[in-house]
């Protein structure tokens, strides 16, 4: 299981490391980490935390770009803060992590924004890929479990090109988990009336919101000779 992850990440990297003619982006951003769950249902923006990512692009073609980056900041809620329900305001429960994450994936852009025969400074985007999140400082365990756990990140974005090295970025994305434990709220008996349980059927997932600025590098082809 192990090298089939490891193979999972390295494969398209190797592809696209050696693409014929490729354009490859270093890049970083800040923004935030939101969180939902048993103690938010919804998203909301009183629940986010600092966040921060670093990541590497190659450019397959106009409109299709893979990427593979480390994003890390703080997940947390709490039930003092606006508690949905009855339920939740007895309950009075709360975590704050430390959560970092690899993930890789492609990109495709609606316009194509790096046509050199048409000016077009912008250009938004969909994403999606696969990933792995690490989670740290979460406090007592209420339930054995793994501390990386997989996830699915998607989500949305806008490029504007500032010239043909620089340019920036907005970007809002999802990580869907398959893990209901990101809060240590989950099933309990609701007989005995500590209140201490959430719903065992809803996993927890986490946001990224942020804005980026990458670089752009441009690897020139060796010249071949014709007549061999």
């Amino acid at each position: 299981m192990r090298w089939i992850v490891l193979n999972l990440f390295l494969l398209p990297i190797f592809i696209s490391l050696n693409s014929f003619a490729q354009k490859s982006e270093i890049g970083f951003g800040a923004g935030t980490f939101n969180y939902t769950g048993d103690l938010a249902h919804t998203y909301n923006f009183a629940f986010s935390k600092p966040a921060a990512t670093i990541f590497y692009r190659s450019n397959m073609s106009h409109v299709i770009s893979f990427r593979i980056g480390l994003t890390a900041g703080r997940v947390g809620a709490s039930d003092k803060r606006k508690p949905m329900d009855a339920l939740a305001k007895n309950r009075n429960a709360s975590f704050n992590i430390f959560l970092y994450e690899v993930s890789t994936g492609f990109e495709y852009h609606f316009l194509n924004w790096r046509d050199d025969k048409k000016v077009i400074r912008f250009s938004p985007y969909l994403f999606a890929g696969l990933g792995l999140f690490v989670m740290s400082g979460n406090g007592t365990k209420t339930k054995e479990y793994s501390n990386v756990q997989p996830m699915i990140p998607f989500g949305v974005g806008l490029k504007y090109v500032l010239n043909p090295k620089w340019y920036v970025g907005i970007e809002f994305s999802m990580r869907k988990t398959f893990f209901d434990y990101l809060d240590n709220v989950s099933g309990g008996n609701d007989r005995i009336k500590d209140y201490q349980y959430g719903n065992p059927n809803d996993n927890d997932h986490y946001y990224y919101l942020g804005l980026s600025l990458t670089r752009t590098f441009y690897s020139i082809p060796c010249p071949t000779n014709p007549y061999h």
